[in-house]
């Protein structure tokens, strides 16, 4: 397969929700929300939105597969093709946020407190956390709706729980909204990295088992 005709076989793949999701949620909370300041809210849902939709996508594509059987007589390991179907939605995830930080910039928009170079690990880092997880949680549970429930779960918790958590010294550093949320410029930038660094452990942990769960699921 040539490599154009493959990535759009994977872009089919990943199915519709990862990729129609993020553009038309920022679209309808922009016209739900015009009267009440959209921009604000715009760059509310670089944070919120954008990182929820990766974290979904990633639980649903990392379930039991299908056709499991047909996977196992093709020369692609599993879990290549796995990756090529998550780097569709944290490509697609990205250039949607560029999109928007753009729309944001260009609009005079963007909140001062950080610049727009700095400011895009608003979405990056709590992206690639949830994307782990739910890598992770896919992976381990092998059932799409139970892993994407999950984290859902997760995301809901730390919205409704935020003060708690950035009141304690270890759940403060793994808080997915502290931007919207209103942390210190010195927490928020340790909390950024330590988002990134933990979604590097969880990440590699779902790919470990990814590849065992397919194992399971061939044998």
């Amino acid at each position: 397969m040539r490599p154009l005709a493959l990535w759009r076989h994977e872009i089919r793949r990943a199915g519709r929700a990862p990729v129609l999701g993020p553009p038309l949620l920022a679209g309808a909370l922009v016209v739900i929300t015009w009267a009440d300041h959209p921009l604000r809210n715009l760059f509310v849902f670089l944070e919120l939105g954008l990182p929820l939709t990766a974290g979904l996508g990633a639980a649903a594509l990392a379930g039991r597969d299908p056709a499991a059987e047909l996977q196992f007589t093709m020369p692609t390991a599993y879990r290549s093709t796995l990756m090529r179907r998550l780097a569709v939605i944290a490509a697609w995830t990205a250039l949607v946020a560029v999109a928007i930080s753009a729309v944001l910039l260009v609009a005079d928009g963007w909140p001062g407190t950080r610049g727009p170079v700095a400011g895009q690990l608003t979405w990056l880092a709590p992206g690639l956390w949830l994307g782990a997880f739910g890598l992770l949680a896919g992976a381990a549970l092998r059932i799409p709706a139970a892993a994407s429930g999950i984290v859902a779960v997760l995301w809901l918790v730390e919205q409704l729980f935020g003060g708690a958590f950035q009141q304690h010294f270890v759940m403060k550093q793994l808080f997915l909204f502290a931007t919207t949320q209103g942390a210190a410029p010195e927490e928020w930038a340790v909390n950024r990295l330590t988002l990134i660094g933990t979604a590097v452990v969880l990440g590699a942990g779902g790919w470990l088992l990814s590849g065992r769960s397919y194992q399971e699921e061939s044998e």
